[in-house]
C-alpha cells in the first residue's frame, strides 16, 4: 500500500494540475468527489479547489471516505523507511488505438461490460473505459499505427487482463460469446498451465483474457 508521504505528493500533484488547467484532471475530479459530478470539464477547473479537496480525492481513490479515515486506515511507516523505500507502481494501463472513440466505448460497455470513466475533447478523441479494476485507455488516430495482417499473423496484443479464478475465466468467455463478439482465440488451455481467450475488437486490437486452468 502506498504510504502517506506520496499521497501526500499524489494530492499536490492533482491540486497543480487543477491550477494549471490540465484538463484530464477534472474528470478525475469529477467522478471521485460526488458534488463535483454534475459539473462540466471547464466549470471544474473554473470552480474553487484546494488542497483539502485533493486530499479528499485521493482517499476516495484509495477506497477511504476521507483523508482523516485514510490517515487512520493506513499502517503505520516509519520516517526512515519512508525515505529508503523504492517508488510503488501500483497500475498499468495500456493503451489502444482507435478509430472512432464514441464506437470504441460503445463496444466496450456494451458488448465487454465496461464503464466509461471519462472521455476527453470535443470531439473526443482520447477516453478511458474501466471494468473492475482493469483500465484502458483509448486514443483516436487517423490510420493505424500497426499493420492488421502483421498483428493477427504474430498475434500482437494490445492488452492482456486477468482473472483470479479458473470459474471466472470460462464464465467470462460464455459472457462474451453470448454478447456476440468477435474471437480471435476461443477459450483454451495452455501448456504452461492457464485458460484463456483472445477477443478481436472493431479496430482489430486483440485482447487477452486469461486465468488459471485449474
Amino acid at each position: 500500500m502506498p504510504n502517506l508521504d506520496n499521497l501526500r505528493k499524489q494530492a499536490k500533484l492533482i491540486l497543480r494540475w487543477h491550477r494549471d488547467r490540465y484538463y484530464p484532471v477534472a474528470a478525475q475530479i469529477r467522478s471521485g468527489l460526488p458534488r463535483f459530478s454534475q459539473m462540466t470539464d471547464p466549470d471544474i477547473l473554473a470552480h474553487d479547489f484546494k488542497l483539502s479537496d485533493a486530499q479528499e480525492l485521493v482517499a476516495r481513490q484509495h477506497g477511504f471516505e476521507s483523508w482523516q479515515a485514510l490517515r487512520t486506515g493506513l499502517p503505520a511507516t516509519d520516517h526512515a523507511d519512508t525515505q529508503s523505500a523504492k517508488a510503488v507502481l501500483i497500475a498499468a494501463e495500456p493503451q489502444l488505438f482507435v478509430a472512432d472513440i464514441e464506437a470504441a466505448c460503445a463496444f466496450f460497455t456494451r458488448k465487454l461490460g465496461f464503464a466509461v470513466a471519462f472521455t476527453y475533447g470535443e470531439p473526443p478523441f482520447y477516453a478511458q473505459v474501466v471494468r473492475d479494476v482493469a483500465r484502458l485507455n483509448l486514443r483516436c488516430v487517423a490510420v493505424p499505427p500497426i499493420d492488421g495482417a502483421l498483428r493477427e499473423r504474430e498475434q500482437l496484443l494490445a492488452a492482456s487482463l486477468t482473472v483470479a479464478a479458473a470459474d471466472e475465466i470460462k464464465q467470462l468467455f460464455l459472457e462474451y460469446q453470448a454478447a456476440g463478439v468477435t474471437f480471435f482465440q476461443t477459450l483454451k488451455r495452455q501448456p504452461w498451465g492457464a485458460r484463456d481467450f483472445i477477443v478481436k475488437d472493431p479496430d482489430g486490437n486483440l485482447l487477452l483474457f486469461a486465468g488459471p486452468a485449474e
